[in-house]
């Protein structure tokens, strides 16, 4: 199968004008807060290339951010710790009093250690990165500082991938493949490469906040029928004359918020793949365009990262834990076999259950999240994929984000309308116990 993989040069581009650039005062062009936007840049790129699944990428995002957090926390007094309100993380590790420590050093060792223990596999790239981090910091700490900042940051990352190493994802990569069920109205793998369902066993995973993965259930989703004036024919009617009959404007919001890792595309008889940015990695973008907005100190980006990537984590869980409960049909496969069978959907499905939305589920977490760190009327221009498929949008809010996120995926034909409504409900129950029990606790 021949691969059009993204380009992402634009980062490693940064990299080489600054050390073409900079003599001897490296670290004097460049903020703490950067340095910290940069990691979590490359992050992106890495799981990009690497093509991981969006619940696997948002895996990466929490650890790695959660690493960054605690050991730039110390930075400013009084900042407390998130891993000690996660579940299941031990005392995070503390400074010794009296000594001097970089903390940004200190969190881009956490971050790189955790980075390269939880299994990416573009280390290439990442050494590159953090050879020129290690090197700024080299120029400007005496050798002790700088020791003892990185002894530190290993000291985080242990204590963090402690708890990565029994939270269920080791356990997960031996399950059988779900290949769905031929029963009226269940998922089973659609076309047109008719893929296995996708971590179908992500409800097992250890939440990061959340009691459990079924703790914000949705209602059972509309009844199966194909009776042409049954609820269900109808809801799927609407996607198909929505996709019959679509907008510029809806062709646009369609693609610009489809965030599918590995599109596999049809030329005759070629195939091949193109890389793009994770719905997860979409809205880790969006948390560093507020940070950057309101020139947020170095400990207020990391926690933005941190507190996105908690409510996609756990958002995660709590939608493929009914993706899989309520295994329902996707439009193609019931609209092809009760409605049209030529019909194609401007999208490509995703390989795995329609009941409740990912898009919808992760996005209403992130957006509540953000909306109370940042404000709900936080207006911003979103140019988190504009280096990858060359698109950006405006909008007056988080919440209008996640809201025309939601709704993308009824224009690209991949979702029913119930389906991305009761995802948006959940993800918003989900988001707003992380700011009960993380950030207002």
């Amino acid at each position: 199968m021949k691969r059009k993989f993204v380009k992402c040069c634009w980062l490693s581009g940064c990299i080489i004008f600054l050390m073409a650039c900079s003599g001897k005062k490296t670290t004097n062009h460049i903020s703490d807060a950067v340095i910290l936007h940069q990691n979590q840049d490359l992050l992106t790129e890495v799981i990009i290339y690497d093509v991981f699944t969006p619940p696997v990428a948002a895996r990466l995002y929490i650890y790695t951010s959660l690493a960054s957090y605690e050991a730039i926390r110390f930075s400013k007094p009084g900042e407390a710790s998130i891993a000690g309100k996660l579940r299941g993380f031990a005392k995070m590790p503390e400074p010794e009093k009296g000594k001097s420590y970089d903390y940004t050093l200190a969190a881009s060792e956490a971050f790189f250690t955790v980075t390269r223990n939880i299994k990416v596999f573009s280390v290439d790239s990442l050494k590159q990165h953090e050879d020129f981090v290690y090197g700024m910091f080299r120029e400007k700490l005496d050798e002790e500082t700088y020791k003892r900042s990185i002894a530190f940051g290993d000291t985080i990352a242990k204590a963090i991938l402690a708890r990565a190493k029994n939270d269920g994802y080791l356990i997960s990569r031996g399950k059988p493949k779900y290949l769905g069920s031929k029963a009226p109205g269940k998922w089973r793998p659609t076309p047109p490469d008719y893929l296995d369902g996708v971590e179908w066993c992500w409800n097992t995973m250890k939440t990061m906040v959340l009691d459990s993965a079924s703790q914000f259930m949705p209602p059972r989703p509309p009844q199966y029928s194909i009776d042409t004036n049954s609820f269900f024919y109808k809801n799927a009617n609407e996607v198909y004359a929505i996709n019959k009959n679509l907008t510029k404007e809806q062709k646009i919001i369609a693609r610009y918020w489809d965030d599918n890792p590995f599109v596999i595309e049809h030329s005759g008889h070629l195939m091949f793949g193109t890389k793009k940015i994770t719905p997860g990695g979409h809205w880790m973008g969006i948390a560093a365009i507020a940070a950057k907005q309101t020139n947020a100190d170095p400990v207020q980006v990391a926690k933005g990262y941190v507190m996105t990537a908690i409510a996609l984590y756990d958002a995660f869980i709590a939608c493929w834990d009914e993706k899989y409960r309520s295994s329902v049909v996707r439009p193609v496969t019931y609209i092809n076999e009760h409605i049209d069978n030529n019909f194609v959907p401007f999208l490509q499905t995703p390989p795995f259950p329609e009941y409740t939305s990912g898009h919808s589920a992760i996005t209403a977490a992130a957006s509540t999240v953000l909306g109370y760190m940042y404000g709900n009327n936080f207006s911003f221009q979103d140019t988190s994929d504009l280096r990858y498929i060359g698109m950006q949008r405006h909008f007056n809010s988080f919440q209008a984000a996640a809201a025309e996120a939601s709704i993308s995926r009824v224009y690209g034909g991949i979702h029913y309308r119930t389906g991305v409504e009761a995802g948006a409900e959940q993800g918003k129950k989900v988001g707003n116990l992380i700011i009960e029990r993380v950030l207002e606790k």
